[in-house]
């Protein structure tokens, strides 16, 4: 417990320059598990792009929790990529006139659009471990502690999907359980991690407003070929 509370609390960036990086490693999570881990499961690709801001803007980046001021100088953010464009309101009643194989395939995407979304913020996390030379894992840093690396709205996008589900709240909690290590297991295999942290670099020194879908696959397949 006691090397759990000293990882939330270094988590707060010291400086701008701090932010930064660890908002680029953030996106590049999103990213990475948008395109590598849709294409790991076979499913259809998306369009999307980062969007860099260099003036500071409170829209442009929600509130993160601990560093309220520090929200001003994010920077980033990845635009689409959901596979899911609307939520239905209830997920069995917007299947239930599809065939087993498109039932399955609705629910991969729906599934793997949660874990796009947890992707980012674990991502975060590792990357804070890795520098304060911590120990990162799930028993350490799980769900309710993304909220302590930009992952507020994640987690809330996380939610929205699993209101979908008419299940009961005990599969709701089995169900992004299982999609939050599914999360954690992307991001820490080594060649998903090399491509997270170039794209992380390129984001940084790119000097665009917009990185665009092709831009951002080159870099993660020259990481991952």
């Amino acid at each position: 417990m006691k090397r759990y509370n000293t990882l939330l609390i270094n988590q707060i960036p010291a400086n701008p320059e701090t932010l930064k990086k660890q908002t680029a490693i953030h996106e590049a999570g999103h990213a990475a598990a948008i395109y590598l881990g849709n294409k790991q499961k076979q499913l259809p690709p998306v369009f999307f792009q980062i969007l860099i801001q260099d003036t500071p803007h409170e829209s442009f980046w929600p509130c993160r929790a601990g560093t309220p001021s520090a929200a001003m100088t994010c920077f980033a953010k990845v635009e689409g990529g959901r596979l899911i464009h609307t939520l239905p309101s209830s997920l069995p009643e917007a299947t239930r006139r599809f065939s087993p194989l498109e039932r399955q395939a609705y629910q991969s995407a729906f599934e793997a659009d949660i874990v796009n979304f947890l992707a980012g913020p674990l991502a975060e996390a590792k990357y804070v471990a890795s520098c304060d030379d911590e120990i990162f894992n799930p028993r350490l840093v799980n769900l309710d502690a993304l909220h302590f690396y930009g992952g507020t709205a994640d987690v809330a996008l996380a939610k929205e999907y699993l209101d979908c589900l008419s299940a009961e709240p005990r599969e709701k909690e089995r169900l992004i359980a299982e999609l939050f290590m599914s999360a954690y297991q992307f991001i820490s295999q080594r060649s998903h991690w090399r491509a997270i942290t170039a794209l992380a670099d390129f984001i940084l020194s790119s000097g665009n407003n917009v990185i665009a879908c092709e831009d951002i696959i080159r870099v993660l397949d020259a990481q991952t070929a």
